[in-house]
């Protein structure tokens, strides 16, 4: 299964999953639950639970259990939750996501605020709730630590602190790897431990996602620079307009294309172990770093 067949696939997965959440959460104010729903279903790769199955799969998890299908569900709201913090006027202030208006332009900015919030405890209330006991622990550290203050909403700190911005390369790839690779790599551990892992296959897939994590980032950078925002679907070159540092800013577009295709190999070596399991890795990887948006 190529790369676009594997993000189909765990789209209608987790998109099955948010389908039923007016279900889940029968006494929560509807207009709550509409403004979750508009960014959850707004589209988008759904790169990260893809991961997390396809991690579960390599393990030898032949069809998702529901432990490996919480686990994606709980990290895509976690990611679309960052993603709607993201866009208010009090961090990027963008006016669009995912080609269409942002849900603060849409619902105001404390109902977009409200329901970043109500993601982050969906999340863990979903793996608490639908996942298998004996694994909820591991998943609930792996998620949090991703998300928190050494994670992500760290890694949105140093992006967002202008008196001391990343300036050498190793600051900006420690930015990179907290703002999103954290979550890429979580996803990849989580996978891993919803299929069982045996140590070195956990070993290989958190090595697997920190590359990944890391080419993601550089291509990111690359298409910011390149592409429109129609492509994209979402404004393009903010961060030259605000002065941040990027991969192609530092060391140019076509230095940052090889040291994208360098993480790309890396990536594809350390999961050479896990064998045919891990093809569907091996299609995302690809997907990652040749992706046009």
């Amino acid at each position: 299964m190529d790369a676009a067949a594997l993000l189909e696939q765990s789209a209608r997965q987790v998109n099955d999953y948010f389908a039923r959440l007016d279900a889940r959460y029968p006494t929560a104010p509807p207009r709550l639950v509409e403004a979750i729903k508009y960014s959850l279903m707004a589209g988008g790769k759904r790169l990260r639970p893809a991961l997390v199955l396809e991690c579960a799969r390599a393990c030898g998890d032949a069809e998702p259990s529901p432990t490996a299908l919480a686990a994606a569900v709980a990290m895509e709201l976690i990611h679309t939750f960052s993603l709607v913090h993201d866009d208010l006027p009090a961090m990027d202030d963008d006016d669009l996501r995912r080609g269409r208006p942002t849900n603060h332009k849409v619902y105001g900015e404390a109902m977009a605020i409200l329901a970043g919030d109500a993601m982050t405890t969906m999340a863990f209330e979903i793996i608490a709730a639908d996942g298998e006991p004996t694994l909820v622990p591991a998943l609930v550290t792996e998620l949090a630590a991703a998300s928190g203050p050494a994670g992500m909403i760290g890694g949105q700190v140093i992006d967002m602190d202008e008196q001391h911005p990343p300036r050498k390369l190793s600051d900006l790839q420690r930015l990179h790897r907290m703002k999103t690779g954290a979550l890429l790599t979580a996803s990849c551990r989580m996978g891993a431990i919803a299929g069982r892992a045996h140590p070195d296959q956990l070993a290989a897939l958190d090595a697997f996602g920190r590359h990944l994590g890391l080419a993601f980032q550089i291509v990111d950078d690359i298409l910011d620079q390149t592409a429109t925002a129609e492509e994209l679907g979402k404004a393009t070159k903010k961060d030259e307009a605000k002065g941040k540092v990027t991969y192609p800013m530092l060391i140019g577009l076509e230095a940052s294309r090889r040291e994208a295709r360098e993480q790309l190999s890396a990536a594809l070596d350390v999961v050479q172990p896990l064998g045919p399991h891990a093809d569907g890795l091996r299609a995302l990887a690809e997907f990652v770093v040749n992706r046009k948006r």
